[in-house]
Parts: structure tokens; C-alpha cells; sequence
């Protein structure tokens, strides 16, 4: 009887702790990374995600309808990192909102274009026609120096440039700064729009339809796209996997794949490395 008392005994506790050992096991073996985007063109992160799975980490996108959420997102822990903005954006966006927003790693450099539904070249704009470009401040820089390269306007020398810039205008262009999310929207009122590269992905606009692209130069660094994390967490390792991850080369083939010349990893493009 105490014998058979003993075996029961010992069977429970080896029972137990196999549940322990695997409830243990299952609560450690995935880490949740949440990232917040811009857009609903995944195909680059969902094959990102897929890449780190072995290192136990799921990536869970979270996405946002405009440019003003996602840091405020990270900010406040809501997401562990983001990737929808620029150097440039961070930046700015730091110094206005007094946060400690660092990049972890470039992604891309997504050139800006102008759009027409009303014609299909430059020279065929009229003069006092109507332009879109996004409202916010770097990007509205951004989209000045497009229309000045080309050509169609000149600016005064600025870091950060606004409409106030404008030195000269000799068509006479009216140019209205609108959410960028609504530039693309916009085509059918305006004359041309200049439009972010996953604003106009997201509208359907084809980039090879554009009738005027901006130049990748090595003055487009700050333009450079990244991975985003609060500063706290910049060394994090499961960060730099996801990093690593993306900046490969086989995410570099398919980003060419997917969007060609109108959506460069940034990562191995010469003029635009750090010396």
C-alpha cells in the first residue's frame, strides 16, 4: 500500500513539473515585437517577419492612417519600434515634440514624384495651375526642392523650407499644402501633386506615370528611411535582429522586385552610405 502510495505521489509531481516545464517553455519561446507603419503594402516586412521567426520574434504591424501617430505611438510604448519616416522627419519631429526618437537602421529611400491626371508631361502644365503638396514640414520642404529641380519654381536659401521660400514663380502657380495623405486624393481637383512613394502606393498611382521624379543624390541622406526605436531601447538584440533581417540581401532583391527604381534599399546604395 505505502508503495503504491509513493508511485501515485511520484507520479503527480513528475506530471507537474512536465506542465510547469512546458508552460514555461511556450511563454518564453515568442517574443512580440509591434511596429508601427504607414500604408498597407507589407510584402517587404511580412517577408522581414518571416526571416526572424527563427529567432523566435513575431513581428505584429500596427498600421496608422497618417504621418503624426506613429512616433506618438512609440513614444508612449504603445509600439516597440516604427518605419514610415525619414532622418529628416525624426528629427524635426524630436526637436518639436521633445522626444528621444533614434534610428536603429535605414530601410529605404523612397523618391518622391509629381502626378497628373491632367497631363502627361512638365511642359504642359498651365500657368496659374493648382499643385499639391503634403503640409507637414519636412516633407513640405521636401516637395519644394522637387518643384524647384524641376524648374518649375526657385527658392531662397532655407533649412526647412515653406511656401514663404518661394523666390520666384513665373507660371504662377497655386500651390496648396494639404495632409500628404490627400495629395494623391487631391489629382482629381488639382492640376499635379507631388505624393509620397507610399501615399502613392497605397492610391494605386503608378510610379512610371509620374511626370517628374525626385533625383537620389547624395543631398538626399536625410531623406533616408528608417527603423525607428525610443532611445532607451536602441541597443535592444531582438531590435538589432530585425534590423539585420531587413538590411539583407535577399530583402534587397525583392524590394527591387517589387518597386524597382522608385523604392531603393538604402542600406547598400553607395552615395547615400555615412563615410
Amino acid at each position: 500500500m505505502k508503495n503504491s502510495v509513493k508511485k501515485i505521489f511520484g507520479f503527480l509531481l513528475l506530471s507537474l513539473s512536465i506542465v510547469l516545464l512546458v508552460g514555461c517553455g511556450n511563454s518564453s519561446k515568442e517574443k512580440v515585437v509591434k511596429i508601427g507603419i504607414t500604408g498597407s503594402d507589407n510584402r517587404v516586412w511580412d517577408a522581414v517577419a518571416k526571416k526572424v521567426e527563427k529567432d523566435g520574434i513575431k513581428i505584429k504591424l500596427v498600421e496608422f492612417s497618417d504621418y503624426s501617430q506613429p512616433n506618438t505611438a512609440l513614444d508612449q510604448g504603445e509600439v516597440d519600434l516604427n518605419a514610415f519616416q525619414t532622418v529628416y522627419f525624426m528629427d524635426n519631429w524630436n526637436k518639436t515634440h521633445h522626444t528621444k526618437i533614434v534610428s536603429i537602421g535605414s530601410t529605404d529611400i523612397a523618391p518622391m514624384a509629381l502626378y497628373s491626371k491632367k497631363v502627361k508631361k512638365l511642359s504642359s502644365l498651365k500657368d496659374g495651375g493648382k499643385i499639391a503638396i503634403p503640409n507637414d514640414p519636412t516633407n513640405e520642404g521636401r516637395a519644394l526642392n522637387l518643384l524647384a529641380s524641376a524648374g518649375l519654381i526657385k527658392l531662397k536659401d532655407a533649412t526647412l523650407h515653406t511656401v514663404k521660400d518661394i523666390s520666384s514663380n513665373p507660371h504662377h502657380f497655386k500651390i496648396s499644402e494639404l495632409d500628404a495623405a490627400q495629395t494623391a486624393r487631391s489629382l482629381s481637383e488639382m492640376d499635379a501633386a507631388v505624393v509620397n512613394s507610399g501615399v502613392a502606393s497605397d492610391s494605386k498611382l503608378d510610379p512610371k506615370t509620374a511626370i517628374y521624379t525626385e533625383k537620389v543624390t547624395a543631398a538626399s541622406k536625410p531623406y533616408v528611411n528608417v527603423i525607428s526605436a525610443n532611445e532607451k531601447d536602441k541597443d535592444n538584440a531582438d531590435y538589432k535582429k530585425i534590423v539585420k533581417a531587413y538590411q539583407s540581401d535577399d530583402i534587397a532583391k525583392l524590394t527591387k522586385k517589387l518597386y524597382g527604381n522608385f523604392q531603393i534599399p538604402a542600406w547598400n546604395y553607395k552615395i547615400l552610405q555615412d563615410k
